[in-house]
């Protein structure tokens, strides 16, 4: 297996060691959906390289958000749809594609038109 399906003992090693100075940085909190975590759950939230380079590890986690294993996932099958990929591979090193589209933009307008 390779480091890319996460599946050696090397990429187990390296994830925790970044992963535990992510827990140790940032609120326990999905930065998507927001969901809480605590210890009895915390296997579930994850750390997501916002670059999508697991060798990007700077030491002030500005490479780093924690997600949960949903919004993970969501987050992963957009790059690979944007991509035209089948699945949920990443292309190491290469930026993740930035959402245009604002489904809230007009939210307040359509708002106050109902009241």
């Amino acid at each position: 297996m390779s480091d890319r399906t996460g599946s050696t003992a090397s990429y187990r090693q390296r994830e925790s060691g970044y992963r535990d100075k992510a827990l140790k940085m940032y609120p326990w909190v999905c930065g998507r959906c927001a969901r809480e975590f605590a210890y009895s759950n915390l296997s579930q939230l994850t750390v997501h390289h916002i670059d999508h380079n697991h060798d990007n590890n700077p030491a002030d986690g500005s490479n780093w958000e924690l997600l949960c294993l949903y919004c993970h996932d969501h987050e992963h099958s957009k790059y690979s749809i944007y991509n035209g990929e089948n699945g949920s591979a990443v292309i190491p090193g290469e930026k993740s594609p930035q959402v245009k589209h604002n489904p809230f933009a007009n939210l307040k307008s359509l708002i106050d038109e109902k009241k």
